[in-house]
C-alpha cells in the first residue's frame, strides 16, 4: 500500500479511481485500511476545495418535510396558522425564536441552520 497526500486535482482523481477499485473490500484487511485512509484524504481535500455551504433555513425546512413525508399543512402543529406557514415558506415572514426552537426540537433541524439570515 503506497499512499500519499491528496494535494491537487490529479492526486484527487487518482485517489477516487483507487477508491472505486477498492469499493466493497473486506473491512480490517490491508485493502480495507487503504480504502478508509483514501476516503479520509479525499474527504479532507474535498472539504477544502469544494465546500458545501449550509442550506438556507427555508430550504432546510422544505427538505426535512420531504424527508419525513410531511405536507406543508402539517407544519401547523409546529408553527401555527396556515397563513403564517405560507408567509414563512415564501420569505414574507421571518422565523421567530419560538419557531426555531420548535422546529429544532420536533423536526430535528439544526438550530445553526434555522438562525441563518435569509
Amino acid at each position: 500500500m503506497k499512499i500519499k497526500p491528496v494535494r491537487n486535482k490529479k492526486d484527487h482523481e487518482k485517489a477516487l479511481k483507487r477508491i472505486d477499485e477498492l469499493w466493497g473490500c473486506k473491512k480490517n484487511s490491508p485493502e480495507g485500511d487503504e480504502f478508509e485512509i483514501l476516503l479520509t484524504l479525499t474527504e479532507k481535500y474535498e472539504d477544502e476545495h469544494f465546500p458545501i455551504p449550509p442550506p438556507d433555513p427555508i430550504e432546510a425546512i422544505k427538505f426535512r418535510l420531504d424527508q419525513l413525508n410531511l405536507t406543508r399543512a402539517e407544519l401547523v402543529k409546529f408553527i401555527g396558522y396556515k397563513s403564517r406557514i405560507s408567509e414563512i415558506l415564501t420569505g414574507k415572514r421571518k422565523l421567530t425564536l419560538h419557531m426555531i426552537r420548535t422546529l429544532n426540537k420536533k423536526l430535528k433541524i439544526p438550530a445553526e441552520i434555522l438562525i441563518k439570515e435569509y
